[in-house]
């Protein structure tokens, strides 16, 4: 299997993991508050870091499947060679965007692994929450080189999905 088909699959359930984690716990809390006058004190701190982990998830995924938004009135103007190098010009500043955050996430994950801080509500240490952040962002590195090599290739001129065609736009 290759190694994108593998991480697409993965990523396809974790997020549906964490959705259905999230809607649960986020259900059970609510009925639990106005049945029985009560609720768990983690929940709040549990659904911010599972929702943490589906964005930055998403955000990998929705680069995949080209369903960033996109205001290309004016790069649909240009002769398609033209717009393949505004895609490149893009994917390329997005690149920069997440080596950069991706720095830093690592350095902070660092620390907190360094001093083991744990959560406010939950006896887990806050790193292993936390750890998503580097994570993320070197998935949509991958994900991003991978839309470079279909506009390198000829596969497609843009970084985003047309719904009229249900293919990447070209």
């Amino acid at each position: 299997m290759k190694l994108s088909n593998l991480l697409n699959h993965i990523e396809e359930w974790l997020i549906i993991l964490l959705l259905a984690s999230m809607t649960l716990l986020t259900f059970s809390q609510v009925a639990a508050r106005y049945i029985f006058n009560s609720g768990a004190v983690w929940a709040l701190e549990v659904t911010t870091y599972l929702f943490a982990w589906l964005v930055l998830l998403g955000a990998s995924y929705i680069i995949k499947c080209g369903a960033h938004i996109a205001v290309d009135s004016v790069v649909n103007l240009l002769s398609k060679k033209n717009r393949k190098l505004v895609t490149l010009i893009a994917i390329s500043a997005c690149m920069a965007f997440v080596i950069i955050m991706f720095i830093g996430s690592y350095e902070y994950v660092s620390l907190l692994k360094e001093i083991e801080i744990e959560m406010e509500d939950l006896p887990v240490l806050e790193w292993h929450a936390k750890i998503i952040l580097p994570l993320g962002f070197a998935l949509m590195f991958y994900r991003l080189v991978e839309v470079m090599i279909d506009v390198f290739n000829n596969k497609t001129t843009t970084m985003h999905f047309d719904a009229h065609t249900n293919d990447y736009q070209e």
